[in-house]
């Protein structure tokens, strides 16, 4: 007798569903005497008597209690799956109401601040030593807008898209700022990020000192970064965020791989002009690190390769110290 099968198939929205890659299809079996995978081949006939079959009564009572028991733990798996379904088309609604509400109030001039502003929230992250790894990814940069190194950023681009969402369902400072960053990539020309949500907020600021410093040079960006888990690959990917903004590296709400084909320039060596302001020390030290330099003539010539190893950096960051729902 074949499995009764219960299947929640819904193309449009698992095809656009961060959190489901596939249909979800839950088996309840039906069992019959003959479709118990246990053989108790080793009891033998029961004092206790045979049925009309010769089959002893005991077996009998052992393989119903089986069967009863692979029904059951049948429908627990299901209801657990329908469970996960329903939470994850939960997810699915906020994500995309986020998404919806934060394109209304960025525009591509407001990109490269709300950027920033992801990348200053989830930079604080890092493992120190032994120790347990804090900051991250959790909203607390709400509380450190006053610190020297967010001089420019505000909350006020996004507060009134999450006050809209948190109207329809609460959203995370954590998760708003990592999905808006994200959009504006996106929003400027760039790759889509896909992102997990729920992410919760920190009550209270992280450490200062945390974020790297405009006048390190290749080997103190390199440590920094390798404090925070990521690699010298993913320190150059992610510093191509600086294509975004009033930098010099191209089209200011355009982002592409203009900032490593300006960067194999060297523009800030030519004397005087404005060609000597483009740019921040830390950009210009990248171009003296052979590690480094591989890195950018790479993004330099392939921008695709550019923008999946971006994706793939930011996500990693977003993700970095957040404390998620449920754990």
């Amino acid at each position: 007798m074949k499995p009764l099968t219960i299947s929640r198939t819904n193309p449009s929205l698992l095809s656009s569903n961060p959190f489901c890659s596939s249909f979800l299809t839950f088996k309840l079996p039906i069992i019959s005497r003959r479709s118990v995978g246990f053989r108790c081949e080793s009891l033998r006939r029961s004092d206790t008597g045979e049925d009309s079959n010769g089959v002893s009564l005991r077996r009998r009572e052992m393989i119903v209690s089986l069967s009863t028991l692979r029904l059951v733990i049948g429908l627990q798996y299901s209801l657990d799956g329908v469970k996960a379904a329903i939470a994850a088309e939960s997810g699915e609604s906020a994500y995309l109401s986020v998404k919806e509400e934060v394109r209304k109030v960025v525009s591509k001039g407001k990109a490269a601040g709300v950027l920033r502003l992801a990348f200053h929230d989830a930079g604080t992250f890092e493992i120190s030593g032994t120790s347990e790894a804090t900051g991250g990814m959790n909203g607390s940069i709400i509380y450190e807008l006053d610190r020297p190194e967010n001089t420019g950023l505000n909350k006020s681009v996004l507060a009134k898209a999450k006050n809209v969402v948190d109207a329809m369902q609460p959203v995370s400072w954590a998760d708003m700022i990592a999905l808006s960053g994200a959009e504006a990539v996106s929003i400027c020309g760039g790759p889509t990020i896909p992102l997990q949500m729920g992410r919760l907020d920190s009550m209270q600021p992280d450490a200062e000192g945390r974020l790297p410093r405009e006048s390190l040079d290749a080997a103190g960006l390199k440590q920094c970064f390798q404090r925070k888990g990521f690699s010298t690959q993913e320190l150059v990917a992610l510093s191509g965020a600086h294509t975004l903004g009033s930098k010099g590296f191209g089209d200011p709400v355009v982002f592409d791989n203009s900032y490593y084909k300006i960067l194999l320039k060297k523009p800030w060596t030519s004397p005087g002009g404005s060609s000597s302001m483009i740019g921040l020390p830390s950009d210009h030290a990248l171009m003296e690190d052979n590690e480094c330099l591989r890195w950018i003539e790479l993004y330099a010539d392939d921008q695709d390769a550019f923008f999946q190893d971006f994706k793939n950096a930011y996500i990693k960051l977003v993700n970095s110290g957040a404390t998620w729902k449920g754990s």
